[in-house]
């Protein structure tokens, strides 16, 4: 095949066939070719991976807390990009709280995208939100590109993206099922949580205590039947209890259409190891116990749970509360874009999973939810967004040598395996400290 722009060769690439030894082609930004390496193919730009390095589809992050504009501080676009293509990120999607104004009208979403535009290395998309009283909003931000909207059960931790109540959420899934629409949500029940004993203090056991399983798993159960009965298309966010598995796959099995995601710290973590104090770790819903953390690595393996994403929710080293260890007043939110891939490549290798299982959970998974047609794969005619990944060489985490905005990360100082050595967008290398490549991308485009 001639007139090719970029060929890499390798004796390890991960495609949706498994992993073999093939010649990959790119022309124009998108895949055209992947063949047997003894395949006679010529392009103008030659990449001989070495015997060391695989070549993975680029990973598609859909949860990801930019904070820009109006918490910038805590994170922004150009740094959290940098973070997500270091990381062999290609593509991550937004959401819609922590920014100011938060995306629930399209007045927002256009400050939103001027607040990115000609600022990011990898692609962006954006997810809207559902919030009580702007039910009208959602089929506007919809039709403007919106990749779907992000709901909250309970508190969201900022007032200006309040939750709904279960008739606000009916109403809002009665809707957005009229196009067909998808909402993701932070499944935690307040009045559980109400009634568990509240957050105070250094000890992770008594944070743990606030957060029970039965918080989530009440949740879920109530969006599972909210589903079935409008019919709409619903996706739970960064599930950490295991116990919610059974109904999830018996949902599924009667037809709801319903999937779920995990993050590399529920895979990674576990509550049992938290130190005293050590807020880092602290997020919502919150890492649990030793057998848990086995029990969602068997969801996964067994495809209940789609597929493993970030959730970054970085903020600035004070709202973390390193001052007093205080695990009620820290903020809540794990910052580890960057780090995804060889965090959950240590833990699956562990347990006799491949590459080609993790390039499934992390990009072709992600990308399959958020309606990313065109990514997380290495197949004709998908974009030509590639990781390159030496998955036998071991680091130890430095957190000042990450690229998200603020140096706070539970796995600083961790030793994990897996180094990316390179990041491709439509076929160019991204140099992180070259200018901006990536685009915002409307639902539907890629």
């Amino acid at each position: 095949m001639a007139g090719l722009d970029l060929l890499f060769r390798a004796r390890r690439v991960v495609t949706p066939a498994g992993e073999r030894a093939c010649g990959v082609g790119v022309r124009n930004g998108t895949i055209v070719a992947v063949e047997p390496p003894d395949t006679d193919l010529d392009a103008a730009e030659v990449v001989e991976l070495g015997d060391d390095e695989v070549l993975l589809p680029g990973l598609v992050d859909s949860h990801v807390h930019v904070n820009d504009p109006g918490r910038a501080e805590w994170e922004g676009f150009a740094t959290a990009t940098r973070a997500a293509a270091a990381g062999g990120v290609t593509t991550i999607v937004d959401m819609p709280l922590n920014s100011l104004p938060p995306t629930v009208d399209t007045a927002a979403l256009r400050v939103k995208r001027e607040a990115a535009e000609g600022r990011v290395l990898v692609d962006v998309g954006l997810w809207g939100g559902a919030v009580p009283g702007n039910l009208r909003e959602l089929r506007g931000l919809h039709d403007a590109g919106v990749f779907g909207f992000k709901c909250f059960l309970l508190h969201s931790g900022v007032e200006e993206f309040p939750h709904l109540e279960p008739d606000e959420l009916a109403d809002a899934l009665r809707e957005i099922r009229a196009f067909d629409a998808l909402m993701i949500v932070h499944a935690e029940d307040p009045h559980v949580i109400d009634h568990a004993p509240a957050a105070h203090g250094a000890s992770y056991r008594d944070f743990l205590r606030s957060r029970p399983r039965g918080a989530e798993n009440l949740a879920i159960a109530r969006v599972i039947e909210l589903a079935r009965t409008t019919g709409c298309r619903v996706h739970i966010l960064h599930l950490s209890s295991s116990d919610a598995l059974p109904m999830i796959r018996s949902a599924r099995d009667d037809g709801v259409r319903i999937t779920v995601e995990t993050c590399p710290h529920y895979l990674t973590f576990t509550a049992e190891e938290i130190a005293e104090g050590a807020t880092q770790f602290k997020c919502c819903p919150p890492i649990r116990e030793e057998p848990n953390r086995e029990s969602l690595w068997r969801g996964l393996a067994d495809g209940t749970v789609d597929c493993v994403v970030s959730d970054h929710s970085p903020c600035t080293p004070e709202l973390k509360r390193f001052d007093t260890g205080d695990f009620g007043a820290a903020w809540s939110g794990i910052a580890s874009l960057q780090l995804g891939l060889p965090a959950v490549w240590t833990e699956a290798r562990r347990r006799g999973h491949t590459l080609t299982d993790v390039a499934r959970w992390m990009a072709e998974g992600p990308a399959r939810v958020a309606g990313l047609s065109r990514k997380g794969r290495i197949a004709p005619g998908h974009q030509a967004d590639f990781c390159v990944f030496a998955p036998d060489q071991v680091f130890t985490v430095d957190r000042d040598r990450l690229h998200h905005r603020n140096p706070v990360t539970p796995y600083h100082g961790r030793e994990l395996t897996g180094v990316v050595r390179g990041t491709w967008l439509r076929g160019v290398r991204i140099d992180i400290d070259g200018p901006p490549q990536g685009r915002l991308l409307n639902r539907g485009e890629a």
